[in-house]
């Protein structure tokens, strides 16, 4: 067991799990808007193994997919973070940033204001050297919010785990390298730290 990093954003806490966020997680989950890209809307014991997954993978590792929280109010309006995809893509292996927002709070920024502080965990205090995200080529807002983050589109690929005649099977990937202000000393122009 790790302790879990938890952060805020301007207007959010990313923080571990807790057994209130199920009940706003599933309503999320059923609702067909946030799952348009996604196969299928998930029944209320689909979302809380999600919710359980990811709050196991934050107390053995420290961080993942964060329940999101606004400060003003407390409210539950999803999850954004880090995960480490279990599928094998044509460029595993990586960490991915990802996020699910309630429709409520769509169109307000949150995913992007809680991403960045995600990306910033991931540089700063994980070291990873990229951050990877990907969705479903026809899924405009959330390509938009990887542009806003300064992500780099670089291709598309089939995902594996989606029905070869599934409209969702074609999915658009988006790169960002670690910034070079927050490299380690004596890193190379790739990020990989050089020996002595």
């Amino acid at each position: 067991m790790t302790a879990p990093i938890e952060f805020e954003t301007g207007r959010l806490r990313l923080r571990q799990w807790r057994p209130d966020d199920l009940a706003p997680f599933a309503a999320l989950n059923a609702d067909p808007r946030v799952m348009a890209h996604f196969p299928a809307p998930l029944t209320r014991a689909e979302s809380d193994a999600l919710a359980e997954r990811c709050a196991a993978l934050i107390a053995a590792r420290g961080w993942g997919f964060w329940a999101a929280e606004l400060k003003a109010g407390g409210t539950f309006v999803g999850f954004v973070g880090l995960h480490t995809p279990a599928a094998e893509l044509p460029f595993s292996p990586c960490v991915e940033i990802g996020w699910r927002l309630a429709f409520a709070h769509w169109g307000q920024g949150l995913a992007s204001e809680a991403a960045r502080g995600a990306l910033q965990v991931g540089f700063a205090t994980l070291g990873l050297a990229e951050i990877v995200a990907f969705t479903a080529v026809g899924d405009a807002r959330s390509r938009a919010v990887m542009e806003r983050l300064g992500m780099h589109a670089a291709g598309t690929f089939d995902h594996p785990q989606l029905a070869m005649d599934s409209p969702l099977r074609r999915h658009a990937l988006y790169r960002l390298p670690r910034p070079a202000a927050l490299r380690p000393q004596g890193a190379d122009a790739t990020g990989t730290a050089r020996q002595p």
